[in-house]
């Protein structure tokens, strides 16, 4: 059954919601800046024992809130952003139940088993996440890395998904090209992760109301949870509140 899972994306020191295709060295276009810092979404989470949300650097200048986070709920949420084997044991030890990884397992653009090893080396694969976040191409989905900047080759598909799921926990996979548009989810790419997953996965990306999340239970039969963002009530959004994704996933 699908679940509603939560969010902390920090951007420049900031818990913020930004539109992801727009992400750039300089920048970003933003959707909501909050007044709070990543410590009160991490105790508003564990109030509601919201579980498997993660906390996302977008960028430099993020480590203090993210390890604020992480602190305020020991084990309760993820972290992703800049992770490599060097940093991955230090996430962990500051309270994050998995480390989320992608640019690091990319070498001049390609995937590289060696890097894979590597980390779950320092982190077993019970406590790693891959992050498969990814843009459309004209034949499909390939994974975007550096701040989704960076089209790779490598491509979201039955076999990569079958293959990599064999050195992870879960899938993290936002679809860039329609985060924090709010405009709908990537209906296809829901039902090919429903369907070629056999580990959990959270898709990101478009979502806008509690519908979405009846959307994507339908589309991935349950198989497939849904991150929301800045349609959230709590990011100042319009669609939905926070109340009624706790409510969804206490059905």
């Amino acid at each position: 059954m699908t679940q509603f899972r939560p969010c902390i994306d920090l951007h420049q020191g900031q818990v913020k919601q930004i539109v992801g295709g727009s992400l750039q060295d300089s920048g970003a276009d933003t959707n909501y800046v909050s007044p709070y810092d990543a410590a009160y979404y991490a105790e508003l989470y564990q109030q509601h024992n919201l579980t498997g949300g993660h906390v996302i650097a977008l960028g430099p200048g993020n480590k203090e809130q993210a390890l604020l986070a992480l602190s305020t709920w020991k084990g309760g949420l993820q972290f992703g952003g800049g992770v490599n084997n060097e940093n991955a044991a230090e996430f962990i030890e500051a309270g994050a139940s998995h480390v989320i990884v992608t640019s690091y397992l990319f070498d001049q653009g390609q995937f590289s088993w060696e890097r894979l090893e590597r980390i779950k080396a320092e982190t077993g694969a019970d406590k790693l996440i891959l992050d498969l976040s990814c843009r459309r191409t004209e034949t499909g989905w390939n994974i975007a890395t550096d701040r989704w900047q960076t089209v790779t080759s490598l491509a979201v598909n039955e076999n990569t998904l079958s293959e990599l799921g064999e050195h992870c926990a879960e899938f993290l996979i936002h679809a860039a090209d329609v985060e924090g548009l709010q405009g709908g989810i990537d209906q296809e790419l829901v039902k090919l992760l429903g369907k070629a997953c056999s580990i959990p996965v959270t898709y990101a990306g478009g979502a806008r109301s509690l519908e979405d999340l009846k959307l994507v239970d339908q589309l991935s039969q349950g198989n497939v949870d849904l991150t929301i963002g800045s349609a959230l009530d709590i990011f100042g959004g319009k669609g939905v509140t926070l109340e009624e994704c706790i409510a969804w996933n206490a059905r």
